[in-house]
């Protein structure tokens, strides 16, 4: 039986290494008992892959609870609410890669060669999350494993060996979602509408943006955007906004030394003054700060930020 939620979800955002479109969460620390003191879902920014070797418990997919006893897949594209609970004394262990997707079938299609297959593609990979067992499904499971045992070993050339993996194993999951089934709405009818806004903004979050436009690429008025938003996210469209830009000016403040006029341009914000309102308003701190010493304030971005461990 699966934990009661409360009416709550949570935005996770994972950062990519740099020059990868994957990121492996793998080792002794994904051992655990999933679920403890969580009772709400979260979505991610990336597509999700798991590995279940060991242990009994519920994956939470959307509205539907699936058993999971060990030697089992998921495939979780971003934006889907979903969560693990093991079952109560049980241990699991999972194994996960974070996926970008579009980066990676942008390589494939030569930066945009042929944009209409490619999102195409994309399409058919997201339109729906996939739990199978190993043997149901013994080809995906073989390379889900074979790009875990890649990424894990890390021998010479092991991400170029992983991303052709990866593209091999994304075509099977988009013949497993036949086209006709179309994007599952997830949570009611919130769901489509969205989740094109978080893709829209994922795109141009570096440019002006109103929440009038973002209604406009939805299908529906700016009143009801607003409502169905914020009841999804737990915040308005325009605090979202602003947390992806902050997001997005922390990495840049961790690994470059542009400077500040240059990152809030980058990120956004129209002025520097902006760029320091809302970045302290996030953090707790200004950006100058944060950039000597970002290992302690990274901690103030978790409830919505879970970054890579060093070396991932």
């Amino acid at each position: 039986m699966s934990k009661k939620r409360k009416p709550k979800i949570e935005f996770r955002y994972y950062r990519m290494p740099e020059g990868s479109p994957l990121l492996a969460l793998l080792g002794q620390r994904w051992v655990q008992t999933y679920g403890r003191d969580i009772d709400y879902l979260h979505f991610h920014n990336y597509l999700e892959i798991g590995y279940c070797y060991e242990g009994e418990g519920t994956l939470t997919l959307g509205e539907r609870d699936y058993r999971y006893t060990g030697g089992e897949i998921s495939i979780i594209p971003k934006n889907y609410p979903h969560t693990t609970n093991s079952d109560p004394g049980t241990v699991s262990k999972w194994e996960y890669v974070f996926v970008d997707v579009e980066g990676l079938l942008d390589e494939l299609y030569q930066k945009g060669g042929n944009v209409k297959r490619m999102k195409y593609l994309l399409h058919r990979i997201n339109s729906q999350a996939i739990f199978r067992g190993i043997e149901e499904a013994p080809g995906i499971a073989k390379m889900v494993r074979g790009i875990l045992d890649i990424m894990r070993d890390t021998k010479e050339f092991y991400l170029e060996e992983a991303k052709g993996l990866m593209v091999a194993l994304l075509v099977c999951i988009a013949r497993e979602n036949p086209d006709d089934k179309g994007p599952v709405e997830i949570s009611g009818k919130i769901t489509i509408p969205v989740s094109r806004a978080l893709d829209y903004i994922t795109l141009h979050y570096m440019e002006p943006l109103k929440v009038e436009e973002l209604a406009k690429w939805c299908h529906i008025s700016e009143t009801h955007f607003r409502r169905v938003f914020s009841t999804y996210m737990h915040m308005g469209p325009l605090e979202y906004i602003n947390l992806v830009r902050v997001q997005t000016a922390c990495n840049y403040l961790k690994n470059t030394d542009e400077s500040m006029a240059d990152i809030a341009g980058k990120c956004g914000f129209t002025t520097l003054s902006t760029f320091n309102r809302n970045f302290k308003q996030v953090t707790g701190v200004s950006p100058s700060e944060w950039r000597k010493r970002p290992e302690n304030y990274e901690q103030q971005l978790l409830k919505y930020w879970i970054h890579s461990e060093e070396g991932w």
